[in-house]
C-alpha cells in the first residue's frame, strides 16, 4: 500500500530538505545568503532580509497558506502570487508552519539545479537509495495501490485517489516542495536508514548492484537536524521539528531526535541515541479531515516503540 503526503510536511518536505543538503554540500547553496539571490521574483517589504535559513525553519513571516487552488489557474501564477505574497511578520521573529516557504525553497532549488523539482528528486535523492516506488503524480496503473485520500468537497468534488490531498499542490500540477510525494514503508524504510547511518557518520552499502546512495557529510547531516532556535523557543530544526510538549515524538524520545509530519496523518521519526526510526503511514483523511484522533495516535505509538525497545529492570 502507498501513502500521499498530501500536505503541509510528510515526505515532500523531508526529500526537499534532503536536496538542500545536498546542495548546501556541493556549495551551490548558502543557508545564510537571501532568497532573493536565487530567486529575484520573491520581493515585498521586508524580504531582502529573508534567507534560506529563514524558510528552513518556517520563521521568514510568510503566511501558512494561500487558496491558490481558486485564486489562480495556472502554476506560473501561482508561483507568482506565492512569490509576491507579503510577510505577515518581520523575518526570524515569529514561527509559522509555512507551506508557502517550502514552495519557495521548491523554486530556488529548480533555479540551483535548471532542473524540474520532481526530476531533480529523482535523479538525486530516489533513484540513487533504489526508492523505486516514490515519486509525484504516479501514473493511474498504480491506483490499486494507493489509499484513497479525503472526499473533497469544495474543489475537485470526487474522492482523491492517486492525486495529491493538498489543493496548493494540486493547483501547482501535483509536484510542489510541501506536498504531493507518494511512497511505501519499504522505500521511506531505505530512506530513513541511509539518513540515520550519515548522520551517524557510518558508510552506507550500496543497496543493490548498481545503486550507489548519496555521500554527504555526517557534520552537516547533524547541523540540519539540530534545534536551531528561531526563533528563540522554535523547537525547528533545518526542515525537520525537533521533540516538543504534545510533540507527534511522544514523550521517550532521546535528546538528539528530529522528524516530521504530514497533514493526511504521515510521521517519521528518528532517535540517534537509539539508532531507531519510526515510520507512520495512517490515512486520518479519509473520508474527512475533521478526525483529529491521529494527534494522539502518533505520540501513544512512539512511546509504544521506546517502551519496546526498553530493556526491563
Amino acid at each position: 500500500m502507498m501513502m500521499c503526503a498530501g500536505g503541509r510536511g510528510g515526505g515532500t518536505v523531508e526529500s526537499l530538505t534532503t536536496e538542500c543538503i545536498l546542495l548546501v554540500d556541493e556549495g551551490k547553496l548558502d543557508l545564510d545568503a537571501p532568497v532573493q539571490r536565487y530567486l529575484p521574483e520573491f520581493r515585498g517589504p521586508m524580504k531582502d532580509q529573508v534567507t534560506i535559513r529563514h524558510l528552513l525553519t518556517h520563521s521568514a513571516g510568510l503566511a501558512a497558506d494561500l487558496p491558490l487552488f481558486d485564486s489562480t489557474r495556472t502554476r506560473e501564477a501561482a508561483l507568482r502570487m506565492v512569490d509576491t505574497s507579503p510577510l505577515l511578520s518581520p523575518p526570524g521573529t515569529r514561527f509559522v508552519y509555512s507551506d508557502l516557504s517550502a514552495i519557495v525553497l521548491m523554486q530556488v532549488v529548480e533555479r540551483i539545479t535548471g532542473r524540474p523539482f520532481d526530476q531533480v528528486l529523482a535523479s538525486d535523492v530516489f533513484g540513487p537509495l533504489g526508492m523505486t516506488a516514490t515519486r509525484f503524480v504516479p501514473p493511474q496503473i498504480w491506483d490499486d495501490r494507493i489509499a484513497p485520500t479525503e472526499v473533497d468537497t469544495f474543489f475537485r468534488h470526487r474522492l482523491l485517489i492517486g492525486e495529491v490531498h493538498d489543493e496548493s499542490a494540486a493547483r501547482l500540477g501535483g509536484v510542489s516542495g510541501n506536498a504531493g510525494l507518494f511512497s511505501n514503508t519499504p522505500d521511506l524504510a531505505r530512506f530513513a536508514a541511509w539518513l540515520l547511518r550519515t548522520r551517524q557518520g557510518v558508510l552506507t552499502p550500496g543497496w543493490q548492484p548498481g545503486v550507489i546512495p548519496p555521500k554527504l557529510s555526517s557534520e552537516l547531516v547533524r547541523a540540519f537536524t539540530t534545534r536551531q532556535n528561531i526563533p528563540p523557543g522554535s523547537s525547528r530544526a533545518l526542515g525537520w521539528d525537533t521533540p516538543s510538549e504534545l510533540s507527534s515524538a511522544g514523550t521517550k524520545m532521546g535528546p538528539n531526535a528530529f522528524g516530521h509530519t504530514g497533514f493526511t496523518g504521515t510521521s517519521i521519526w528518528f532517535d540517534p541515541d537509539r539508532n531507531v526510526f519510526i515510520i507512520l503511514l495512517t490515512n486520518r483523511v479519509n473520508p474527512t479531515r475533521a478526525n483529529l484522533k491521529i494527534l494522539q495516535v502518533r505520540r501513544r505509538v512512539a512511546d509504544l516503540v521506546n517502551d519496546a525497545l526498553t530493556p526491563p529492570r
